[in-house]
């Protein structure tokens, strides 16, 4: 579970760096739209190109993320629903161990 929520960590992270790029290329393009000739021509269209699939990779990455969050809080839901007091007694447990830690600083 531990590696699998490191994994949710490095995409959010990716998404939000991918966002960032997504974001500065917008920006480069609207600063770029007064400039003329063939290669600024080419160039801006390739990366038009490049920025839209970028988008669309984006959209698809959120959604696979929301959708893996979903049926993470799903299944966590059952297991809870089928296991009430082992959930308590885990949940008392991991209350009192980082009361024990957070009382040590």
């Amino acid at each position: 579970m531990d590696a699998a929520a490191g994994t949710d960590v490095a995409k959010e992270k990716l998404v939000k760096d991918f966002k960032a790029v997504v974001a500065d290329t917008e920006e480069l393009l609207k600063a770029t739209a007064s400039l003329t000739g063939d290669k600024v021509a080419a160039a801006r269209a390739r990366a038009e190109e490049s920025l839209t699939a970028a988008k669309q990779r984006l959209a698809d990455m959120g959604e696979d993320l929301v959708d893996k969050t979903k049926a993470a809080a799903r299944k966590t839901d059952e297991l809870v629903h089928e296991h009430p007091w082992s959930a308590v007694g885990i949940g008392a447990t991991v209350g009192f161990l980082l009361g024990m830690l957070i009382s040590r600083r």
